[in-house]
């Protein structure tokens, strides 16, 4: 069974979700062009890859080969330019907007009426996550689920999903939620309680396929749409009121 374990020390927090233990300053902070959750699959895939060549399999080589690449191209981490914009909240995940609703205080966590926005991330968008406002965490929390597909309203509800929520410099609450997809099946969070965080900054990622929902303040303007294409720490999804 998995767990959600959270370390703090004095100089590093590191959480663990799916039973893997992440130190936050390599992942948050990353220069290089991949995610560094991405470097196990990718050695896998190479040394496989290699085995099938030095064997003769030429098909399977290729076959290898192109999957080392797609795990590659998954596990991307591109630099992103967040636009200085006062009060502007960012898309916290590449993909496609699935909805933007009202909801009322029972169907919230932010216990009060507010907006809703979901996204899907496709295997084929970027999967690491950003801070859509800069504030500070107050509390994640992990909930174990069910693996529907991440663009089913039920994966919303059942699917294994982490909750972070976030206090802007003027008490505004907003709350982030990673869904795990059908075959996304382990949500990586880097940040923890207490930590205080810049909007566009990386926090976590999950991995092929899934979903990220946003919970903001009732009259925040929401300048996004359904169906729309988004891009993680780049788009602006909206301004606080």
């Amino acid at each position: 069974m998995w767990r959600y374990i959270e370390l703090r020390t004095s100089s590093a927090c590191f959480i663990a979700c799916s039973g893997e233990f992440q130190l936050d300053d390599s992942r948050i902070n990353n220069r290089l062009p991949i995610a560094k959750e991405g470097f196990p699959f990718i050695g896998i895939s190479c040394g496989l890859t290699l085995i099938l060549l030095f064997l003769g399999y030429s098909v399977f080589f290729v076959l290898g080969l192109l999957i080392t690449f797609f795990i590659v191209y998954f596990f991307r981490d591109p630099e992103r330019e967040r636009p200085n914009i006062p009060n502007a909240v960012l898309t916290p995940a590449d993909g496609r907007i699935l909805e933007v609703k009202q909801i009322d205080h029972s169907s919230n966590p932010l216990g009060e009426p507010g907006l809703k926005i979901s996204i899907f991330m496709s295997v084929f968008n970027v999967h690491v996550n950003r801070i859509p406002v800069g504030g500070t965490i107050e509390k994640i929390d992990y909930h174990a689920g069910k693996f529907f597909s991440a663009n089913l309203d039920k994966a919303s509800e059942q699917n294994e999903n982490n909750r972070v929520t976030l206090r802007t410099p003027a008490s505004q609450k907003i709350v982030i939620i990673q869904i795990a997809g059908l075959i996304a099946r382990r949500i990586v969070c880097w940040v923890a309680a207490g930590d205080r965080v810049d909007r566009g900054q990386r926090f976590g990622l999950i991995r092929f396929g899934s979903r990220l929902e946003l919970f903001l303040p009732e009259h925040t303007k929401i300048t996004v749409e359904k169906g729309q294409k988004v891009i993680a720490g780049e788009t602006i999804i909206g301004y606080l009121q």
